[in-house]
């Protein structure tokens, strides 16, 4: 693990199913703090809700937040303000072109945080199923926040605290199981935790 002035030597990755809400309210928060942070999905697609809930609107990787604004304005102005979704997207494009899916990125991260348990178990099928070049460990958790806009902002505050307690930290991988413990206490959030090498 780098040492030095622990916020920007920590290379930080925060994954949720579609990089549209919970990873990108994190990313926004962690940025402003100056973390050295990059979010992902891990769908097939990126999904968002649609004008009922059987028909969801979904896109391909590789799209624009601007793209989605511009075709969710066309469909429906008025339902997607007020359900939040032209917000949320007007402030994903401040922050970066498009959602980015982890399966494609060649980055390596000191650590690794994802927002429910079906994306921490991608994440580490994805980072087993890689060449090993090395043994740079990388450590990957799970706090399981909910898909909502309220839900997203009290995990973006979680994931500041616990990263930013992981940064104070002289030695993370002697640290974390004790560190993990104690915010898990504080937090009353199940969280897991593996670390996987790359």
């Amino acid at each position: 693990m780098p040492s030095g002035n622990g916020l920007l030597d920590l290379k930080i990755a925060v994954i949720c199913a579609s990089n549209m809400n919970r990873s990108m309210e994190a990313h926004s928060f962690l940025s402003k703090r100056g973390f050295n942070v990059m979010s992902f999905g891990t769908n097939d697609k990126v999904k968002l809700p649609g004008q009922s809930i059987d028909k969801p609107n979904c896109y391909e990787f590789g799209v624009t937040y601007d793209e989605i604004y511009k075709d969710l304005v066309a469909k429906d102005h008025n339902l997607y303000t007020q359900n939040g979704i032209l917000h949320m997207l007007e402030r994903n494009r401040r922050i970066k072109a498009g959602p980015e899916k982890f399966q494609h990125c060649k980055e390596k991260f000191d650590v690794v945080i994802t927002v429910e348990e079906r994306v921490y178990d991608l994440v580490i099928e994805t980072l087993e199923s890689r060449e090993k070049e090395g043994s740079s460990p990388v450590h990957v958790i799970n706090i399981e926040i909910q898909d909502n806009h309220e839900e997203a902002t009290l995990g973006a505050f979680l994931i500041c605290e616990l990263v930013t307690l992981m940064a104070s930290s002289e030695d993370l991988d002697n640290d974390i199981d004790e560190l993990l413990q104690e915010f898990e206490h504080k937090c009353k959030r199940s969280i897991l935790h593996c670390v996987q090498f790359y």
